[in-house]
């Protein structure tokens, strides 16, 4: 059976994304100029009421909010074994918080491959939803963010206010 994939574009803070879907599943989420980021292919349809990119929208206009710090979207994971249990580990980092790629190695099963674990970080097609941005330097250095160290550096601050605000919310 041939894979249907669709296609959307969505504005964000940080500027636009683009929005995919294989079947029923998100299969990726890229911030435009973004290392890695695919081109459109002509076999992909343009499909604003495709409900799995109606959802991933709702819910990244929640992110950008403060209103969400998780995800609850169906993933079609294309890679290798060692890159779904890096993408795997990189999902079990809560908002705000960061870990390092050797720390990140060791979650995804592989401790002795660090600069792997990174390469592998870099190639998450789901930027925010599978949290990357919140892989640091070993020194706790923002580095190494296929959408751009900016974005990073803005990401991690979003988050960092959303849950200031959650636990004023709170006491």
């Amino acid at each position: 059976m041939k894979q249907s994939i669709a296609y959307s574009r969505c504005a964000s803070p940080l500027g636009e994304m683009l929005l995919v879907a294989a079947d029923d599943a998100l299969s990726g989420v890229y911030f435009s100029g973004q290392k890695y980021h695919p081109a459109v292919a002509a076999t992909w349809h343009l499909d604003h009421e495709d409900p799995v990119l109606h959802a991933a929208r709702m819910q990244l206009a929640e992110y950008f909010a403060g209103q969400r710090t998780r995800f609850a979207l169906p993933l079609a994971p294309v890679g290798t074994p060692f890159q779904r249990a890096v993408w795997s580990g990189i999902a079990t980092v809560p908002a705000g918080a960061t870990i390092s790629y050797t720390e990140l190695a060791l979650r995804a099963g592989h401790p002795g491959c660090v600069r792997a674990a990174g390469a592998a970080t870099g190639r998450n097609p789901w930027s925010i939803v599978i949290p990357c941005h919140r892989i640091v330097g070993a020194d706790g250095a923002l580095v190494g963010y296929a959408g751009g160290l900016e974005r990073k550096r803005s990401l991690l601050a979003l988050e960092r206010a959303t849950n200031d605000s959650a636990a004023r919310r709170a006491a």
